[in-house]
């Protein structure tokens, strides 16, 4: 008998930040298992060419333009996937904004501040508030990914901001697993390492960076979107049913070395 707990044949993925980068990875895989997926993005352009790859790949897929900062625009985007594709099994909580250049943290903004927390850590509350309100009270639950970093475990001079929320994400996840684990809603953090994204790409193409950074990766490579999607079948399928408050560090071995 074949091992089939992989498949998400049925099932609806819900990826913010999932027109590019490591959110795109996560939709392409889970599509690939045979979930339905929508996308919320600010870029219609990028929105609309991720749905386009997700329909080729034979699923239904949604795009809606979302900026998860905004209280109103995360009920309104919900209750429109709800409407469109009417469940959904695993939230993966993706987008985000990195911090803009602070001399020091001596002289970070508070707009600076406010900027990043905005997306980063009032999103993902928004976001997995209305996923765990329509999970708790459905039959089978669900999964609530959301996306962290490195810089929530180590050292990030000059972008505290950054690390603030994504070590207050990794939190978040954990009193979520806690308190919905009754209603079978398990809930994860994934901290990628330097991923080549739109958000990297001139810290990965720079010489000196890459120098010095590269030769800190065991691997010797940059990760790609496409490096998390074996997580993200994972946590979303029935063969994680017992696994919840897990923080997964897919780095190329970085934060090892």
């Amino acid at each position: 008998m074949a091992y089939t707990p992989f498949d998400l044949t049925g099932k609806v993925a819900l990826v913010t930040g999932g027109n590019g980068g490591i959110g795109l990875g996560f939709a392409r895989a889970l599509a690939q298992a045979g979930a339905d997926i929508a996308i919320w993005g600010t870029n219609a352009g990028k929105n609309a060419a991720a749905a386009r790859e997700i329909e080729g790949l034979g699923r239904r897929a949604l795009a809606l333009e979302c900026d998860v900062g905004d209280e109103a625009a995360v009920q309104q985007a919900f209750a429109r996937t709800l409407e469109t594709l009417g469940r959904v099994d695993g939230c993966f909580a993706n987008a985000g904004v990195s911090g803009r250049g602070v001399g020091s943290f001596r002289d970070m903004s508070s707009e600076e501040w406010h900027r990043v927390l905005r997306v980063n850590l009032d999103g993902v509350f928004y976001t997995f508030r209305e996923a765990a309100r329509h999970m708790a009270q459905r039959e089978g639950g669900g999964v609530l990914v959301g996306t962290a970093s490195l810089a929530a475990i180590e050292g990030a001079p000059r972008n505290e901001h950054y690390a603030a929320t994504k070590g207050g994400l990794i939190s978040m996840v954990r009193g979520l697993a806690v308190e919905h684990a009754r209603f079978g809603v398990r809930a994860h953090a994934v901290l990628p390492g330097w991923i080549e994204t739109d958000m990297t790409a001139r810290k990965t193409a720079d010489d000196k960076f890459r120098g010095a950074v590269m030769p800190r990766i065991p691997m010797r490579r940059w990760g790609t979107g496409d490096d998390f999607g074996g997580i993200a079948v994972y946590l979303m399928s029935d063969a994680s049913r017992y696994h919840t408050g897990d923080t997964f560090v897919i780095d190329g071995g970085y934060a090892l070395f």
